[in-house]
């Protein structure tokens, strides 16, 4: 029998018999299984009513919350769940999160720290630890966390990532390299780990290397935009002007208008010097500032300096 079946069948089985706890509490999982998120809410919350201690039915409540994205609910349903069920790690590991994603770092923390007491070799745990350190920019908290869970689960692509990161951002770029080869052989189609190479690969001046994983990084993420930021200053590094700009022309076709890419058209077109077309990038640029990372008065400083004959 289907799950679409057995709904269909608890339903009606519900309408005979409004009182059948056991039903409802059956078809309520399976609407959450399903995608169903409303419903199964319905559901909970009716039973909620009549079991009014029932730490499970306020743990999958909390789920349906948070599939609705509605935290401040998920974030009660959890601690009532606690509240029956002080002993329930998986009640707090999940609160754990909504704290993360409300940015309130330092009450996950306490939450994955207390699942941790139960479960000392929980690699995700540690993982989420180490998140809610590095959205705080505590790295070196952060690293300590990481590396644990790469003890715990060395298949942790994330963790290799975030560790390589906080390895790029230190300088220690041996390392960084390190973390995001790894990340390759686990995962060989991760486009940030081929940006991330590349990036080093362009500090170091192998503009080479840079180039061969920046086209890899495309290759699985058509839509990059920072890729294509720097595989155009990488060839215009090299005086690779035209290239530059058929790769920048490019980017606005796979990834829309970009103020970035027409100011980098710009100083291109000026490099070949064809002064028209760098002038009508460096307005395109202005037009539009939504996406301009550059300093919009040393642009019009830019255009105005264009003296076209």
């Amino acid at each position: 029998m289907s799950d679409l079946e057995r709904i269909e069948k608890l339903q009606t089985t519900l309408r005979n018999d409004p009182s059948n706890f056991q039903a409802r509490r059956q078809l309520a999982m399976l609407l959450l299984d399903n995608g169903y998120k409303e419903e199964a809410l319905a559901h909970f919350l009716h039973l909620a009513e009549i079991f009014k201690e029932d730490s499970e039915l306020y743990y999958n409540m909390g789920i349906v919350y948070e599939k609705l994205k509605d935290l401040n609910n998920a974030e009660k349903s959890y601690l009532k769940a606690i509240e029956f069920a002080p002993e329930d790690a998986d009640a707090y590991y999940n609160l754990g999160l909504v704290y993360t994603d409300k940015g309130e770092y330092e009450k996950a923390v306490d939450c994955f720290e207390t699942v941790l007491d139960s479960d000392n070799d929980d690699s995700n745990t540690y993982f989420n630890i180490g998140i809610c350190y590095f959205k705080q920019e505590k790295f070196d908290s952060a690293k300590y966390y990481f590396e644990r869970t790469v003890e715990l689960n060395p298949e942790d692509l994330y963790a290799h990532f975030y560790l390589g990161n906080i390895f790029k951002g230190a300088g220690e770029i041996d390392l960084a390299r390190a973390e995001f080869e790894k990340v390759l052989q686990i995962s060989p189609d991760y486009s940030w780990a081929y940006y991330n190479l590349a990036v080093l690969d362009f500090e170091e001046g192998d503009t080479f290397c840079a180039l061969q994983n920046l086209k890899q990084t495309v290759n699985y993420n058509p839509k990059d935009i920072e890729a294509y930021k720097i595989w155009s200053r990488v060839l215009m590094k090299d005086k690779r002007f035209p290239q530059a700009i058929e790769i920048l022309n490019t980017a606005l076709k796979k990834c829309g208008e970009n103020g970035d890419f027409y100011f980098l058209l710009g100083e291109a077109y000026k490099k070949i010097g064809d002064l028209e077309k760098a002038k009508d990038s460096l307005s395109a640029a202005l037009k539009n500032y939504n996406t301009l990372t550059f300093d919009v008065a040393f642009i019009k400083e830019k255009l105005n300096n264009i003296k076209i004959l």
